[in-house]
C-alpha cells in the first residue's frame, strides 16, 4: 500500500498568478458570460475594454488610463457602466495587492498623491500582471469584442 501523495506547495509567484486567474475569471464571468445573453452591448463593451487596457497603459501610464476610465464612467448611463466597472475592478484588486487603506475611497487619487515612485510602478506592473488574465479570459468568452 503506497502514502497518500501531498499536493506540492505552490511558490509565492505561482500563488499569485493563480490568485490573479481566479479573480480575473470571476471578473469576466460576472460582467460577460452572466449577461451577454441579455445585455450584449455591455458585455462586448467591458470584453474590450479588458483587451484594451494594456496598451493603454503602456502608452499613456496607469495614472492616465484610469483616470480616462473614471471620467467616461461619469457621462455613462447607470445600467451601462463598462468603464466604471474595469475601473472598480482593478481599483479593487490594487487595493487587495498594494494593502491600500480602505478609507482610501478613490485608488487612483491615492497612487497619485503618494510621494513613493516604487508604489506607483508596483501598481502599474500588478495591473499589467492581472489584466493579462482578464484580457484572455475575455477574448476567450467574447472572441467577437476585438477592440
Amino acid at each position: 500500500m503506497t502514502a497518500p501523495t501531498t499536493p506540492p506547495k505552490l511558490s509565492l509567484p505561482q500563488a499569485l498568478e493563480q490568485a490573479r486567474a481566479k479573480r480575473a475569471w470571476e471578473l469576466v464571468d460576472k460582467r460577460v458570460i452572466k449577461i451577454r445573453d441579455t445585455d450584449p452591448k455591455q458585455a462586448r463593451k467591458y470584453a474590450q475594454l479588458a483587451q484594451s487596457a494594456p496598451t493603454l497603459i503602456q502608452t499613456n501610464g496607469l495614472g492616465q488610463a484610469m483616470a480616462f476610465w473614471k471620467s467616461k464612467s461619469k457621462s455613462e448611463q447607470e445600467k451601462e457602466r463598462p468603464h466604471g466597472d474595469l475601473l472598480n475592478d482593478l481599483s479593487d484588486w490594487l487595493r487587495r495587492q498594494l494593502n491600500i487603506p480602505a478609507e482610501q475611497k478613490d485608488v487612483l487619487i491615492y497612487l497619485l498623491q503618494s510621494d513613493n515612485v516604487t508604489r506607483y510602478r508596483r501598481a502599474t506592473l500588478e495591473t499589467l500582471a492581472f489584466l493579462r488574465w482578464l484580457k484572455r479570459f475575455a477574448e476567450a468568452e467574447m472572441p467577437e469584442a476585438k477592440p
